[in-house]
């Protein structure tokens, strides 16, 4: 899958909302209004030259928004149109930014066709310690065990499942659900973890 290089759109015209090639996704993040104030949302599809939002508050075409989404970190760019529960900004970005922009999404993408949860990449293994604890994103605590570890996420055997898509933290790391196991779940860890803290991270001491 290839991108387009094109100028950051600035129009809310069909031909220039088009300009790049959409992908679906389903990522969570945040984002800040012009007036500073912070909530959370959920990214509908992306391109490199805009994305659209799915956002409790919507603010005002035109206005400056900053967004922080999983996997793809700050974006900034302005309001281009309303859409259902949301609206549509523009990403403004440097070339080399939106290069690396649309690598990540290319991946995003072949990751989705090949319906793979976690970035394979990283080889899973049972860690030494594997009394874990979850926190929810309410503050309720689940207590777990351990299935098995990488550096991007983790399996767990718990007996209370949080749905797919919900922000939790497993130890210390901020993590997301992707899949519901027969005796427990899969997480995904919003930044990739380091090979000497991961398991120290993530367990009970």
């Amino acid at each position: 899958m290839t991108f387009a290089q094109k100028a950051p759109v600035t129009s809310s015209s069909a031909s220039e909302r088009r300009r790049h090639q959409r992908v679906a996704v389903n990522l969570l993040g945040r984002y800040m209004l012009q007036d500073r104030r912070e909530f959370p949302c959920q990214v509908r599809d992306i391109s490199p030259g805009g994305l659209a939002i799915i956002a409790p508050v919507i603010g005002e075409i035109g206005e400056r928004v900053i967004a922080y989404v999983d996997h793809l970190g700050r974006l900034e760019g302005r309001i281009a149109r309303h859409i259902d529960n949301g609206f549509a900004m523009t990403i403004l970005a440097t070339p080399r930014k939106r290069d690396k922009l649309a690598a990540q999404l290319t991946w995003l993408a072949n990751r989705e066709i090949l319906d793979l949860p976690e970035d394979r990449r990283h080889d899973r293994a049972m860690p030494g310690r594997t009394a874990a604890r979850l926190t929810l994103a309410d503050g309720q605590q689940i207590t777990g065990r351990l299935i098995d570890l990488s550096l991007s996420g983790a399996a767990l055997a718990v007996t209370i499942r949080p749905e797919i898509g919900m922000l939790v933290s497993l130890g210390k790391v901020p993590a997301r659900v992707v899949r519901h196991l027969e005796e427990g779940i899969a997480v995904e860890f919003t930044r990739l973890q380091h090979p000497d803290f991961v398991e120290d991270s993530v367990t009970e001491t």
